[in-house]
């Protein structure tokens, strides 16, 4: 399977970067689209489909196809990959049915592929992706083999948005079935942010909704935790500082714990959204703010899925959580670079809302301040 990455700042910058890369006779079949809200993704897309080429995308807050990051662009991954080997779906989840939703796409793929994996992308910032994924499991099973991310907007946390060639949602899901008995499929999932404190209880929460911790508003409790004062609606980066600094650690009984920064905020009773379930009664621990050791451990897990389990890539797809850049800033550069020269092939990725895999040694999660890297290769 060949694939060649291509980005641009505009849809004309984009068409001329994949007129190019056809030249060669290149005849791509799959596109992973991750654009900024701020370009015209009907153009792209319509210029994608132009050509006969599925269009899976979300829109991002930052994208890339090396360890240059971008912002206000559209970053593709273009794969000419046989169409017998994949199939795409499109739905919506408006009355919050994300299980259900999820159970459909999956009992399709089951239909079409004895052995399907499954490349995901959610949007809206208070869906439960924890939800989505457990439609998946009921009907593959346990070891589904599923990863992908939520869409971004730009940090603004408001409207985010898949989309395919015909298609966009601000409220529902696209997804890639592959079958695994021609393409394999691998990935890994890292954080990297070190727990400090004892663990406390969530004594009250709704699926992704969560109202206290230690019976202490959850919002209060955090900003206390973390030192952080103005907070008020008015405050405009007190997200992005909860977010990126100070997320819960949802302890697991096997496993990894994951993480869960508030994404939206109800100011009536200071609880919040995650973008994932955190169940009443569980354990969870406060972060601390990251160094640079988290970067080193993502590198190295990634060369570790290399080593043990993937050899070679064709292509190499990456969902990197928005508060991993908000964190790092221009030093992100170095963990893409640190992962792209791991297999050297075409790659491309985003900056989620939250990412999709299975946690190291534990269970498929929704994931936050998170980098998850798929590598994709024909059989």
């Amino acid at each position: 399977m060949k694939s060649k990455s291509i980005k641009g700042h505009s849809t004309s910058e984009i068409k001329t970067a994949l007129v190019q890369s056809m030249e060669d006779g290149f005849k791509p079949t799959l596109a992973l689209v991750f654009s900024s809200k701020s370009q015209d993704i009907k153009a792209i897309s319509k210029v994608l489909d132009d050509k006969n080429i599925v269009i899976f995308g979300c829109t991002t807050n930052g994208e890339f196809i090396d360890e240059e990051t971008e912002k206000g662009s559209a970053a593709i991954l273009l794969l000419d990959m046989n169409k017998d080997y994949f199939q795409l779906y499109f739905d919506e989840y408006p009355n919050k049915n994300y299980k259900e939703v999820a159970m459909g796409i999956a009992q399709k793929a089951k239909e079409k592929f004895s052995k399907p994996a499954f490349l995901i992308g959610t949007s809206n910032p208070s869906a439960d992706s924890e939800e989505v994924l457990i439609g998946f499991e009921e009907v593959i099973g346990k070891d589904v083999n599923a990863f992908g991310g939520a869409a971004g907007d730009d940090y603004s946390f408001t409207d985010t948005f898949v989309f395919t060639n015909e298609k966009a949602s601000s409220d529902g899901m696209v997804c890639i079935a592959i079958d695994e008995e021609k393409i394999a499929v691998k990935g890994i999932a890292t954080c990297g942010w070190k727990p400090v404190g004892t663990e406390k209880i969530v004594t009250k929460s709704e699926g992704n909704h969560v109202y206290t911790v230690d019976n202490i508003p959850v919002l209060d409790i955090t900003t206390k935790y973390g030192g952080i004062e103005n907070v008020t609606p008015e405050n405009k980066n007190l997200l992005i500082e909860i977010a990126a600094n100070f997320p819960l650690q949802l302890q697991r009984e096997k496993g990894d714990p994951v993480m869960r920064p508030g994404l939206v905020i109800d100011w009536s009773d200071h609880s919040f959204y995650c973008s994932g379930t955190v169940p009443q009664g569980s354990k969870v621990r406060f972060s601390l703010p990251p160094d640079w050791d988290v970067m080193k451990k993502v590198i190295k897990g990634v060369q570790h899925l290399k080593d043990t389990e993937m050899p070679e890539a064709d292509a190499l797809v990456v969902f990197s959580c928005a508060g991993r850049i908000l964190a790092f800033g221009p030093m992100m550069t170095e963990e893409l670079e640190g992962i792209k020269k791991i297999w050297n092939v075409p790659m491309a990725g985003m900056f989620s809302n939250a990412e999709l895999a299975r946690a190291t040694g534990g269970n498929l999660e929704m994931h936050n301040l998170t980098t998850c890297c798929i590598a994709l290769k024909e059989k």
